[in-house]
């Protein structure tokens, strides 16, 4: 079936964003949704899903600029030393991201924040703010029976800490569609695209959580960043990184699971042998993007890290990783990670399964295809 979807200026002037926000959103909402329209298998579910998000983003951006607009001082916010934590996904990025989040030092956007941006939040009521409640109680309503698999595979929960590509899906410059959807043209335009722009939107979300709610250090997190790090770089020119490293047979068959259960309510029928195909092209391009880019940049601030070792011993995993870097590690830093991790335990809720096959791949098919990668990082493995 075939299904309409409105053109670009249509929703621009449904939510009304100063000029030049408006030029950068349009060429990448255009591509969206003309590769929306290209998807026939899309049922009537992913269907509303897609014109959800979409309302959503501009809706989230519009609360972005109209509380910059009210409250100006947020414009000089500085941004000092972000971490951006790098890397395939099911690496540990996740469990990296919560447990640095455990340190008092660290901020990290929270899933409520992301969700409800405007007003700005504030420190004095992080933990009171109506809009926690409001945000686990919609989530488990949108959910529904998906919920429970999907907290098997990732962390949901308003006070969780948030993928910052959340904040780049605002500028319409963000790969994060295609997990929702089988976007081809979008996706081979995104590949394409400088992506200054997003980073720009990213900084503006950043400055807009920490204005009446700083930190000392940032943690942000999402797979695509390996995609655009000349750009991220132009934008933080002072940023940092930490890359953990998986076998990437075990990553691919784990992160192709989680796709099928995001994707499942858009579709009638998946192709789950289609949706390997792709994912294990897709997450090759980011690891090769980023690839080339540290061959280039060999003095990039980063810190390799083992997944077994995080999983081993996750609190001297970090501790080295904040030695790395000249970050204090102090007993509240341990307080709080050994904290986390009493409050969640490795399978609280409930073991997954799944394998190559059911997404008609190989272990050789992934050897072969990340063979530079393996070769590169063996000694991460």
């Amino acid at each position: 079936m075939t299904f309409g979807f409105p053109d670009a200026d249509a929703l621009l002037a449904q939510y009304p964003l100063p000029d030049y926000l408006r030029d950068n959103v349009r060429p990448g909402l255009e591509q969206l949704l003309a590769s929306m329209a290209e998807d026939r298998a899309l049922n009537a579910n992913g269907h509303a899903r897609a014109l959800h998000i979409i309302a959503d983003d501009l809706s989230r951006l519009k609360a972005i600029a109209d509380d910059r607009s009210r409250y100006p001082d947020i414009a000089d916010v500085e941004i000092r030393q972000p971490l951006f934590i790098l890397g395939l996904p099911r690496c540990g990025t996740s469990f990296l991201h919560a447990l640095m989040e455990g340190d008092p030092q660290i901020r990290t956007p929270l899933m409520w924040e992301v969700a409800e941006p405007s007003p700005p939040p504030e420190a004095a009521t992080a933990d009171t703010d109506p809009r926690i409640s409001r945000f686990d109680e919609h989530l488990r309503a949108q959910l529904g029976g998906d919920a429970d698999e999907l907290l098997k595979a990732h962390p949901l929960g308003a006070k969780i800490p948030q993928e910052c590509g959340s904040f780049m899906t605002t500028s319409f410059q963000s790969s994060n569609p295609c997990m929702f959807q089988h976007l081809p043209r979008f996706y081979d335009w995104f590949k394409g695209i400088d992506a200054t722009f997003r980073y720009e939107v990213h900084k503006m979300w950043l400055q807009h959580l920490g204005w009446r709610h700083p930190g000392r250090h940032w943690v942000l997190k999402i797979q695509e960043h390996m995609y655009k790090l000349p750009a991220l770089r132009s934008v933080y020119p002072d940023a940092i990184f930490i890359q953990p490293h998986r076998d990437p047979t075990t990553v691919i068959a784990s992160i192709s699971q989680l796709i099928s259960v995001i994707r499942g309510p858009s579709y009638d029928q998946l192709d789950l042998h289609a949706l390997g195909a792709e994912f294990l092209q897709l997450w090759w391009d980011g690891v090769k993007f980023c690839m080339d880019y540290r061959r280039a940049h060999p003095d990039l601030p980063i810190y390799d890290m083992r997944y077994k070792d995080l999983v081993a011993d996750p609190v001297s995993t970090i501790r080295a990783a904040y030695d790395h870097f000249g970050w204090d590690f102090t007993p509240e830093s341990e307080k709080g990670m050994l904290g986390w991790l009493r409050e969640n335990p490795a399978g609280k809720h409930g073991p997954r399964s799944y394998s190559l096959a059911d997404y008609g791949l190989t272990a050789e098919q992934v050897s072969d295809r990340f063979a530079e990668y393996i070769e590169t990082y063996h000694a991460y493995l």
